[in-house]
């Protein structure tokens, strides 16, 4: 199984704005300084310096960097080398071969946001570097020409939730962790909260976000309610006196259904 613990909200902080660094990580459960997307192209030698003078809990920082094979992967790593941060976000990983250049001292993330990174999943998650796979809706859109993941009405086109689905089947087959894509639209906490509602019924482990507010949205929608907790509570214990399938408040529970009651109390901390 995976060791990653992190979430389950992963707040986004561009890494050339050293000024929010501490205060996205007092707000969200781990922070993911970014040098790619983020960061202009003329600021990305800013960016890593303020990485290396940056003094944050390593424990609770990810590092997302630019695409394997770019002009500005080697100077990421060489910056990465300079910090004690250990956990690496690798931006539209596609293949596990461009991953031996990272130095094994890192846990990575494989960021899987275009098709050919989707098409990948599978063997990513199965890499003993990957620690935890994440899916991105707009890169992979673009990736194939499209120009947007989601509908008018704001639910995911289909290509994105076929995308979503494979990442966190792929990261689930291996005994990885699932990160769930940002929600870009940052007044709609309605659809946000739906989308990590669903995402932590699903498996997701974590949702990763792109400014403060959607933290505590987050949150709320991992954090199970109290009656589905004591429902979880109470079928753990009935089944200690039993022995296979039995009949509880009527309703049939077997192996499946006593997992799902353990992965609530997992979600709560209990």
């Amino acid at each position: 199984m995976s060791d990653f613990t992190l979430g389950p909200a992963l707040l986004f902080c561009p890494a050339d704005r050293p000024e929010r660094f501490a205060k996205a990580l007092e707000r969200a459960d781990a922070v993911i300084l970014d040098l790619e997307d983020a960061v202009a192209a003329g600021a990305k030698a800013a960016a890593r310096g303020a990485l290396i003078e940056s003094d944050l809990d390593p424990a609770r920082v990810i590092v997302r960097i630019n695409p394997p094979g770019s002009d500005e992967f080697a100077s990421d790593l060489s910056t990465l080398s300079q910090t004690d941060y250990r956990t690496v976000m690798v931006a539209k990983a596609e293949g596990v071969k461009a991953l031996k250049a990272i130095d094994q001292r890192f846990s990575l993330i494989a960021l899987c946001e275009t098709a050919r990174g989707i098409a990948a999943a599978e063997r990513l998650a199965a890499s003993d570097r990957v620690s935890a796979l994440m899916w991105g809706a707009e890169d992979l859109v673009a990736s194939l020409g499209g120009t947007s993941s989601r509908k008018p009405n704001g639910r995911y086109r289909d290509v994105a939730r076929q995308a979503r689905a494979r990442v966190l089947l792929a990261a689930g087959a291996r005994g990885k962790v699932a990160i769930d894509a940002v929600h870009l639209d940052i007044a709609d906490a309605k659809r946000l909260s739906i989308e990590a509602a669903d995402a932590a019924a699903s498996g997701f482990a974590a949702t990763a976000c792109i400014h403060p507010s959607q933290v505590e949205v987050i949150r709320a929608a991992y954090r199970p309610a109290d009656k589905d907790l004591a429902w979880a509570r109470a079928v753990l214990a009935a089944a200690e006196g039993e022995r296979g399938v039995f009949a509880f408040e009527g309703r049939m529970v077997d192996e499946p259904v006593l997992r799902h009651a353990r992965a609530l109390l997992r979600r709560a901390g209990s």
